[in-house]
């Protein structure tokens, strides 16, 4: 009997009709790949620390992690950017041994006429009406109740003689990066403080904050579970060299031959301003060379964005978990990030300073047409080789996530169709219908893969593919398969060159004397 059946017994006599159903040729490769956000939660929320777990809401991820947390954020500006995807979140306990960061605002001169005060924390913003001539103390125990009022502001505030202190609401030096300004001119021009109404704070950011949680029980806790994109709260180095570890190409890594779950780790990292450098550039190109990793894209920020960092790790990984689902091949410049506030105008980087960020692993963003900050170069912080020399084999987000694709799409076909197959040499022969195959049987279906993944715009150049394609017994196995796969990914157009080389109108004599 050459059909090779998985149920009916060979020996089976009782009549008449029986059927056993093989989907091995109509299935279509489908991933459940899900986003992942890793940030702190609050000491009010309900979650169990380190444990993953689905957030379907923002108003779950409040109950689970806390207003106010990190994670409140996180998730409030993921769901701006990307609502429809299947969202879990790690929750991370605080710093045990950590500070919280501080900062302060201090109301010293009365305003001399009605107005209201736009107060921004870590980009929230909440107005407060102020009488002409109102006690400072007046002021500032209105806009410290205005901040408490929202409770997902990531700072408690406590008004007394005029000054509003500013608490973050958990420990570590992540709230270094709350920001704090009164009026933000980057959203409203018409924004200003009352006339006459003096207000001094202590620096545009909290300080103080001290310690970074440990994210290794966490990362323990995803076990072999499927995380393609992960926004990372953290950027310490600690934390970093731990999402590496799990998302990388080692024996033990996502991305390693034994576990192939891939995934990519998405983060942001603000510059430090100062007087003689407001957009935080030299900071971020000195830190640029310190990461070397094609899982990890770390996005630059100017210093003096309302935005805090983690904030901008979940708009960025929602905007490319979006646009990488739909197809990983595509670039990501240009996607907006919703929810995110620029730094003003005169504190922006310039088109010089991202091309230099981009050339030490920084992943750059500039302000579309509508003022909303967008993607501008996808870079991982990939760099050098093993040697220490320069390389690009994973500059870009998109190459990664194409190959991802491919191995998916490849390993469903391999799978699906001979999973408990026999293995023979080439020429030999069996009857139609017998679970065996060949090598030259696998490399057309390689090459058929190919072509259709060729077909959805992941590969080009079949030709070449086929020419340099592989597939051989083992010399030393007679139950294994070698393959040597060479797919030439598919590229994408990001830039757009034009030698504009015009003529003038005495020029059109000597061109005609040429012609003749």
């Amino acid at each position: 009997m050459p059909v090779s059946f998985n149920s009916i017994p060979q020996n089976w006599r009782m009549p008449l009709y029986w059927v056993e159903v093989d989907p091995s040729m109509a299935g279509y490769p489908r991933s459940r790949l899900t986003s992942l956000l890793i940030g702190t939660m609050s000491a009010d929320g309900t979650a169990l620390p380190d444990v993953p777990i689905p957030v379907p809401s923002q108003a779950d991820a409040r109950k689970l992690f806390g207003y106010g947390s990190m994670l409140d954020g996180m998730v409030e500006i993921f769901m701006k950017n990307n609502y429809a995807q299947e969202l879990w979140v790690a929750p991370i306990a605080e710093a045990a041994a950590g500070v919280a960061a501080t900062g302060t605002i201090t109301v010293t001169t009365a305003s001399t006429s009605a107005g209201t005060l736009p107060v921004y924390v870590a980009g929230r913003r909440v107005q407060v009406f102020v009488a002409a001539a109102e006690a400072v103390d007046a002021v500032a125990t209105k806009i410290a109740d205005a901040i408490n009022a929202d409770l997902s502001m990531p700072v408690e505030a406590v008004a007394a003689a005029g000054v509003v202190t500013l608490t973050c609401k958990w420990k570590g030096v992540e709230g270094n990066d709350i920001d704090v300004r009164m009026a933000y001119g980057g959203l409203l021009a018409a924004e200003q403080v009352p006339v006459g109404l003096v207000i001094t704070l202590a620096g545009n950011k909290l300080t103080g904050g001290t310690g970074s949680p440990d994210i290794s029980q966490a990362i323990t806790n995803l076990g072999d579970e499927i995380y393609e994109y992960v926004a990372s709260g953290f950027t310490d180095s600690t934390s970093l060299a731990l999402l590496e570890a799990e998302y990388g190409f080692g024996d033990n890594g996502r991305w390693g031959w034994m576990r192939q779950l891939y995934g990519h780790v998405f983060a942001a990292k603000m510059g430090a301003a100062d007087v003689d450098d407001q957009t935080g550039y030299s900071d971020l190109l000195e830190y640029g060379p310190s990461n070397n990793s094609g899982v990890l894209s770390i996005m630059g920020v100017e210093g003096n964005s309302p935005t805090p960092t983690w904030c901008w790790a979940a708009a960025y990984t929602a905007k490319a978990a979006r646009a990488l689902l739909n197809d990983p091949a595509r670039p990501l410049q240009t996607l907006p990030m919703e929810g995110c506030l620029p730094a003003p105008k005169h504190q922006r980087f310039t088109m010089k300073q991202c091309n230099d960020l981009s050339g030490v692993g920084i992943a750059t963003q500039g302000i579309n047409a509508d003022g909303i900050p967008a993607i501008k170069r996808e870079s991982t912080t990939y760099q050098k080789n093993l040697y220490g020399q320069g390389d690009d084999a994973y500059e870009l987000v998109p190459t990664l996530a194409t190959l991802a694709a491919l191995f998916r799409r490849q390993r469903h076909a391999i799978t699906s169709k001979y999973p408990r197959h026999k293995l023979a040499d080439d020429g030999t022969r069996f009857g139609a219908g017998q679970a065996i195959v060949t090598p030259k049987v696998i490399k057309a279906e390689l090459i058929a893969q190919y072509r259709a993944d060729e077909f959805i715009g992941l590969v080009e150049n079949a030709v070449a593919f086929k020419q340099n394609l592989i597939v051989e017994r083992a010399p030393d196995d007679p139950n294994r398969v070698n393959v040597l796969y060479p797919p030439d990914l598919i590229n994408q157009l990001r830039i757009f060159a034009v030698l504009a080389q015009f003529r003038l109108q005495y020029n059109r004599g000597i061109d005609q004397a040429i012609a003749l």
